[in-house]
């Protein structure tokens, strides 16, 4: 556990204290940890380069995909090594800036993949419920357009998080509660009025998480009942059998997230350790996910790895 200082009121550094409660536990916490980070980076390398060399896939559905791909990496890239190099070589001190940089990716970055399931709920109801006009709703204008709106709405929402942060004076302790520079973690070390900033952030994460969620779950009640009007019985098994891998996945996410937010907000009395390392979750298990999910699952992803592998072993 890192020492116990006090900070000048611009703090050139501060101390991530890891899993409050479980210090004792770090190094062997953080080999599953690593292990999803790997593959969770395998896998979604794989689907980009995958879905870069096959003209069939560049569908709707796996350019999306590409997009959450790439959001994956940088989400968990930005939080993984950092924290295993707190876990296994007790590397407690983060710069100030690099703290507010890594607080900025994870946050803006999260309600990117917010963003990409939406988008690809979307596709999924389009391709079920007006499979004919699926190619001409869904043009690669339109999609570029969509990504480009997801971008710029996680960007513009949480942009002000580190910038807010930036201002305000801090003497109280440096030590940051966290494995990561989580904006409520660090903005509770500042020695002002914090209400309104807590409430800003909390009040956007709510909101656009909320929304998602909502569309979400209305497109997917679509979905279910064109499946179900079906005539045939093994493609309604086959689509349900898809958009069901689709919804745990997006399950885990929004369950995750929404649980670190209403912790903020109502649950006081959550042991510190629970709260944290739930945190972790929404930031670890669907980028390790998504490739399972989306690329294994995916027949034509599937089939081109094996015919690659082959060629390759041959």
């Amino acid at each position: 556990m890192p020492p116990l200082n006090t900070s000048r009121p611009s703090p050139v550094t501060f101390l991530l204290m890891g899993i409050p409660g479980l210090e004792h536990l770090h190094v062997w916490i953080g080999i599953p940890f690593c292990s999803m980070y790997v593959v969770a980076v395998v896998g979604n390398v794989t689907i980009l380069v995958v879905v870069r060399a096959e003209r069939s896939l560049h569908e709707p559905m796996f350019l999306f995909l590409c997009m959450l791909s790439i959001t994956d990496l940088v989400l968990s890239t930005s939080t993984l090594p950092r924290m295993l190099c707190l876990f296994w070589l007790g590397a407690y001190d983060i710069a100030f800036d690099a703290c507010l940089t890594q607080m900025f990716f994870i946050h803006s970055f999260t309600a990117m993949e917010s963003g990409f399931f939406l988008a690809m709920a979307f596709d999924r109801y389009v391709a079920i419920c007006d499979p004919l006009r699926h190619t001409t709703i869904l043009t690669h204008a339109r999609i570029t357009i969509m990504g480009i709106i997801v971008v710029i709405r996680g960007v513009a929402f949480f942009s002000p998080h580190p910038i807010l942060l930036k201002q305000l004076p801090y003497c109280r302790t440096r030590i940051i509660a966290h494995t990561y520079c989580e904006f409520m973690a660090v903005v509770k070390l500042a020695c002002v009025d914090i209400r309104a900033t807590k409430s800003y952030s909390l009040s956007m994460a709510s909101i656009i998480g909320s929304c998602d969620a909502i569309l979400i779950a209305v497109s997917y009640a679509f979905i279910l009942r064109s499946v179900f009007r079906l005539p045939s019985r093994e493609a309604g098994f086959k689509a349900l059998g898809t958009c069901g891998s689709h919804v745990c996945v997006i399950l885990v996410f929004y369950s995750t997230a929404g649980f670190s937010i209403f912790t903020h907000r109502f649950g006081k009395s959550v042991p510190a350790h629970i709260h944290i390392f739930i945190a972790n979750m929404y930031l670890l298990v669907p980028p390790f996910l998504n490739p399972i999910v989306y690329g294994v699952r995916t027949k034509k992803i599937r089939e081109h790895v094996l015919r690659t592998l082959m060629i390759k072993g041959a």
